[in-house]
């Protein structure tokens, strides 16, 4: 149903830079809610739309086919006429005209254009890089690091955030000798704290990773240009025939300078994904939508971009308003889930339990309000603890026992 007062943008040409997960999904989205115009998905990478999680996981492991992460098969857009414009990337918009320029030369002009180019992997400098030292973001990263992986006897992975703790999982499973480096004194501190910080350090312990917090590397070592290791901060050496740096990642903005869409952390949204540039808006892991209290953050959720996705389609096409759900993220390690749910982000950790070294649960709170839940191996417990979201913390005395 149409919002009244509102012109639907049926036939609109619409451009999606960026063929991830945010991009497909505005895609869908649009054709969903009943966009009949051209509709255009530019995509940096040479293949279709694909599932990242996988990738170090399934596809690492090689128990998955790399055609198996794939997110839609070429009749889906062929049936709902999608122009797939893969291996070339947005390089500059023209506001004025409305016109957006790809890098193999070409230029599409666009009604509606938004932008989804995700995120790239923060990279050693210069000095810090040789063979046998990888990123994991894209599919041929991964490929990359599973023909490292042919003949390794020892892996050093750098960073236990989500994708560091993945592989380091992932490389455990397969027999290898994992060691992980983080600065931060447990895993995921940042996010989640110290306190379930430690619950996920004992998770991989226990599993056999060589766990080493509070160091970093100090430079990597080896023969021939083909990295052998590497000393940490604290003196200390390890060895590893390949290495896997996580250290975070950062928005794909650069090429948007001078277009007049105002960046910071990603691209600079309102509370409904516009942009500073009227026609403009942004999904995903690159836009940092307008919260409550006024400030721009990036949710990094597979299931947050596909929530803005419907939400800028919505607002494109004059439909009824869509809404977000409580956010939600996971990671699998081990066999075990880790589920995260609302925001826990700059949160208080205020009540948590865990059980042997590979279940727990704990509940966040700010201002008294409880915020968000995170559990592993804990389903049940979590799905209970979820409903207190939003409510005081005083009613936790109800579910928590």
């Amino acid at each position: 149903m149409r919002r009244e007062g509102t012109i639907a943008n049926e036939d609109a040409t619409v451009v999606v830079a960026g063929a991830g997960i945010g991009g497909l999904r505005t895609v869908e989205e649009l054709r969903r809610a009943g966009h009949r115009g051209e509709l255009v998905l530019v995509g940096a990478e040479k293949y279709p739309p694909y599932d990242r999680p996988p990738l170090s996981k399934g596809v690492l492991r090689g128990s998955k086919a790399a055609s198996g992460a794939r997110l839609r098969d070429d009749a889906f857009f062929a049936d709902n006429d999608v122009v797939l414009r893969l291996g070339t990337a947005a390089t500059s918009i023209d506001p004025i005209d409305h016109r957006v320029a790809l890098d193999d030369g070409t230029t599409h002009d666009y009604d509606q254009l938004i932008i989804a180019t995700g995120l790239r992997p923060r990279t050693f400098p210069p000095a810090l890089r040789a063979p046998g030292v990888h990123a994991l973001r894209s599919l041929d990263d991964c490929l990359a690091i599973r023909q490292t992986l042919s003949g390794a006897g020892s892996v050093l992975v750098i960073g236990a955030g989500f994708i560091g703790c993945e592989v380091a999982a992932t490389l455990t499973e397969m027999g290898l000798s994992v060691c992980v480096v983080e600065q931060q004194p447990v895993p995921f501190a940042a996010v989640l704290g110290d306190t379930v910080g430690e619950f996920v350090a004992r998770l991989h312990r226990s599993a056999g990773v060589d766990l080493r917090c509070g160091v970093g590397v100090h430079e990597l070592i080896g023969a021939h240009s083909v990295v052998a290791g590497a000393v940490l901060s604290d003196g200390s050496e390890v060895e590893a025939d390949v290495v896997v740096v996580g250290i975070g990642s950062e928005p794909v903005t650069e090429w948007l300078d001078g277009s007049g869409v105002r960046v910071g952390d990603g691209v600079l949204c309102d509370e409904r994904g516009r942009t500073s540039v009227d026609g403009v808006w942004a999904v995903g892991d690159v836009a940092a939508w307008r919260t409550q209290t006024g400030a721009h953050r990036r949710i990094e959720h597979w299931t947050r971009a596909g929530e803005q996705a419907r939400i800028v389609a919505h607002e494109i096409l004059g439909c009824d308003d869509a809404e977000f759900s409580i956010p939600y993220l996971w990671t699998d390690q081990y066999g075990i889930r880790i589920q995260i749910f609302g925001d826990v982000f700059r949160s208080e950790l205020v009540w948590a339990s865990y059980d042997d070294n590979r279940k727990f649960v704990a509940v966040y709170a700010a201002d008294g309000i409880v915020t968000g839940v995170v559990g592993a191996g804990t389903a049940r417990k979590v799905r209970r603890l979820t409903s207190l979201i939003g409510r005081p913390t005083c009613a936790l005395d109800e579910v928590a026992a």
